[in-house]
């Protein structure tokens, strides 16, 4: 006995004022099923309708994803392809209630509208609304002056300083100082102090590195090799105090540690907060190296591109704040034109999976073969090499 046959028996049974005895309904009850609705991004149970059949009730004799109230429901249907001139019950997503659309009727409507499945939002709160498209001269394959970088880097400057609006500025790491201690001073012979010792340094000051913190840097991975995780984290969490040294690189290595946990216990919104204030310092010092036409990006363009890469990792997987596909893909896709080996494999995967955009393989297979000639390729990626995915043959 089928399915169907199996419910319209219990149906039967059901509308029956004298009703058969408990075994046989016992015999005849059909399986219990959840009904779940999904797509790439969302999941929600379908709820079976309520009330007797035959009762007029707006759209009960559909499954919904509404919650269950009243009473248990005694009938299930599972007709949800099927025309009627009875209206649905109302969803945001479908973008017409019971009551208010006009038109051809349930028969005229996607199948889309009668599952009520939503469609991914077109914009995000994290990425700029006057984020600049970017404009790729006629005919030029490679970008030799740097033209096309400059944009990108700009995008990715507009990226950062977004994503800090919304960020709060990180406190003095646990355990950090505060503040840099400078070197003492260096006194002559004669016991007056050296005109030539440099200044201590100006936490307001916006300078990317200096030799000394290069070695503490240097000092800090090399404990993280060795085992030593809570000695590096905590040299890195003083190098990237923004009351001290204030340097993007630390304040990148110090979040990677908050969120994974290496030698501190890890905490993946104060993660965030330093990937983002990592962001924003190494922006602002391409945005000066932009407007002095340095085309190819100044001298904290790696921490720039380290940073954006790290907060897409954050926005797609949720890691300290809620995911957001759409910020995740422009992050990704920022990276990867900027010289990332890595983003131009999750970017490709975005476009592939249409993860926070539209799905377009040309464009995935375009990203997987920069990745793969720069050194980053992925075992099974064979197809990304078929003529069709020539640069040329896709959708214009």
């Amino acid at each position: 006995m089928g399915l169907r046959d199996l419910l319209k028996k219990k149906q039967h049974f059901d509308e029956d004022s004298e009703g058969p005895d408990p075994a046989t309904i016992q015999r005849l009850n059909a399986p219990e099923f959840k009904f779940v609705r999904s797509d790439t991004y969302t999941e929600e149970v379908i709820h079976p309708p309520g009330g007797p059949r035959g009762e007029s009730h707006d759209g009960s004799s559909y499954l919904t994803a509404e919650s269950g109230k009243g009473e248990k429901s005694s009938r299930l249907s599972l007709d949800v392809f099927r025309s009627s001139n009875r209206s649905r019950s109302g969803s945001v997503s479908s973008g017409k209630s019971a009551n208010g659309g006009s038109g051809g009727g349930s028969a005229s409507k996607r199948l889309s509208h009668r599952l009520h499945l939503s469609r991914s939002p077109v914009s995000s709160e994290n990425v700029p609304k006057d984020l600049p498209e970017i404009v790729v001269p006629e005919g030029a394959e490679e970008d030799k002056d740097g033209t096309t970088e400059s944009q990108w880097e700009k995008r990715a400057t507009m990226l950062a300083m977004e994503n800090e609006k919304n960020r709060s500025r990180p406190a003095t790491p646990v355990g950090g100082s505060s503040i840099v201690s400078p070197d003492p001073p260096r006194l002559t012979l004669d016991g007056s102090i050296d005109p030539h010792q440099p200044p201590p340094p100006n936490p307001n000051e916006k300078v990317v590195s200096s030799k000394a913190i290069d070695d503490d840097i240097q000092e800090a991975i090399r404990l993280h090799e060795s085992g030593q995780l809570e000695q590096s984290t905590a040299l890195f969490g003083r190098l990237a105090d923004p009351k001290g040294a204030n340097n993007p690189l630390s304040q990148v290595l110090y979040g990677l540690a908050l969120r994974h946990g290496w030698g501190c216990t890890p905490n993946a919104a104060a993660a965030v907060n330093y990937l983002s204030a990592a962001a924003s310092n190494a922006a602002e010092i391409e945005q000066l190296a932009l407007q002095a036409g340095l085309k190819k990006g100044g001298a904290a363009k790696g921490e720039l591109v380290l940073a954006i890469f790290e907060l897409a990792n954050c926005f797609r997987h949720g890691w300290g704040i809620p995911k957001d596909p759409i910020a995740a893909k422009q992050y990704y896709e920022t990276a990867a034109n900027l010289g990332d080996t890595d983003a131009m494999n999750e970017v490709a995967w975005c476009y592939l999976e249409g993860f926070g955009t539209k799905k377009d393989k040309f464009a995935a297979a375009r990203y997987y073969r920069q990745a793969e000639k720069a050194g980053n390729k992925i075992i099974g990626n064979t197809w990304i090499w078929k003529e069709k995915y020539d640069p040329g043959n896709g959708k214009k």
